[in-house]
């Protein structure tokens, strides 16, 4: 009885000293170091998965394509081209006790020589994504967890975006389609252009939309409040909230649609509509035009007010 007691103290210390290790090591950020990866191969596409790293993409002003990796020594990226895409991988070789996040900050850096590109695919965890206005590619596919998304590039075809607790920022770009969701997060539109719809859903994050034009626009959220500047639609807009206001400033569509529960729907609008309107509680103030496209308002106890710009 004694022995087994006296083994089981033994596993249990030597338990709780992988433990502390782990700790330990977490807690001293571990060992970083930054490792380059000159891309030599031609590809198209890239495709990135990481955990912790946060990306930025820059512009290379020479021929050279490289990435640059500062990471941790047994997290590392592998990087390479296949079938044309350039391909940058985690290598997590961590112990299951040393699964702890340190302090310093993981990075992944692409410099590259050229600003066109086909599809861009990230899954990413923690990590910030940065991409500047002078990249463009043929489909982006951008999944975040935590981490905030800057995204100024433009694309031919659709561009998505999402994330959980992070925010999200597009701004100065084109493209054929647009699709952002979030949790908590917020999301900022600003100076887009769009050749078919627009698409953002959150739950309780907050969203700005400023000089946008597109097909059509659709928001669905919960008691997050959406603010639109300046965005037309040359077809149909729909918004949806609980809890949320929804704030017109110059903002125009051939049909509008919006419904809520507690959250106003207030501001201007450009050209002339027939307004469908109702509240249970709420007050109510429109224009009392009876041409132009359909707009049509509910709301719960939220108030109603618009008007038509001059």
């Amino acid at each position: 009885m004694s022995a087994l007691l006296n083994k089981g103290i033994a596993v249990g210390a030597t338990f709780l000293t992988l433990v502390a290790t782990g700790l330990l090591s977490a807690c001293s950020g571990g060992e970083y170091e930054t490792n380059v990866h000159p891309i030599e191969e031609a590809f198209n596409g890239i495709q990135i998965k990481t955990e912790t790293a946060g990306i930025e993409f820059i512009f290379s002003e020479s021929d050279a394509c490289a990435v640059t990796c500062y990471e941790r020594t047994d997290m590392k990226h592998a990087v390479s081209v296949k079938e044309g895409v350039l391909t940058i991988e985690l290598i997590d070789e961590r112990e299951w006790y040393e699964t702890f996040y340190g302090f310093s900050d993981p990075k992944i850096t692409l410099s590259l020589p050229r600003t066109e590109y086909g599809d861009l695919l990230i899954d990413e965890s923690t990590g910030d994504v940065e991409i500047p206005s002078s990249f463009k590619f043929t489909s982006v596919d951008i999944t975040v967890s935590t981490g905030d998304v800057a995204c100024n590039a433009s694309t031919s075809g659709m561009m998505k975006i999402k994330s959980s607790t992070g925010a999200i920022r597009v701004e100065g770009a084109s493209c054929g389609a647009l699709d952002c969701s979030v949790s908590t997060g917020s999301v900022t539109l600003s100076q887009i252009s769009c050749d078919g719809g627009v698409s953002v859903e959150v739950s309780t994050g907050k969203t700005d939309v400023s000089d946008l034009a597109c097909s059509r626009f659709d928001s669905d959220g919960s008691t997050g409040k959406i603010a639109l500047n300046n965005v037309i639609a040359s077809g149909m807009m729909f918004i949806e909230r609980s809890t949320g206001d929804v704030l017109f400033d110059g903002c125009d569509a051939s049909e509008i649609y919006v419904e809520t529960d507690t959250g106003d729907v207030r501001g201007s609008l450009l050209s002339d509509k027939v307004f469908l309107v109702e509240t249970d509680t709420g007050k109510i103030d429109v224009p009392k035009t009876t041409s132009g496209g359909r707009c049509e308002i509910s709301t719960d106890t939220g108030d109603i007010k618009i008007t038509i710009q001059s």
